[in-house]
């Protein structure tokens, strides 16, 4: 079993390519959908990275993948750019999850 990835940054791919990951650039919806098929097809790949921008485009499509799939896992990675989270956003996550204030 394999990671691919699905990335809009050029930067990321060659990143990922270094360390042995395969992948596609895709820069708008249509090119993600086609990307995330291919990917599903693909019986090898057990681990989708897709960059945070990706995911943003499509949410819907990809939270239902998530949903209703054994396989691919779908993860969603920051870009060379940094994630779009503030800074607490795991503390906030856990806070609202269990009530707690850490």
């Amino acid at each position: 079993m394999r990671f691919y990835l699905i990335s809009d940054n050029t930067d990321t791919l060659v990143g990922m390519r270094l360390a042995g990951i395969p992948g596609i650039l895709a820069h708008d919806v249509g090119e993600v959908r086609e990307a995330l098929n291919d990917a599903i097809e693909m019986k090898d790949v057990a681990v989708v990275l897709m960059t945070e921008r990706l995911v943003s485009m499509c949410p819907e499509l990809v939270y239902d993948l998530k949903l209703n799939l054994k396989r691919p896992l779908i993860v969603e990675i920051p870009d060379r750019h940094g994630n779009g989270r503030t800074k607490d956003s795991i503390t906030r996550y856990v806070r609202e999850a269990i009530g707690v204030k850490i």
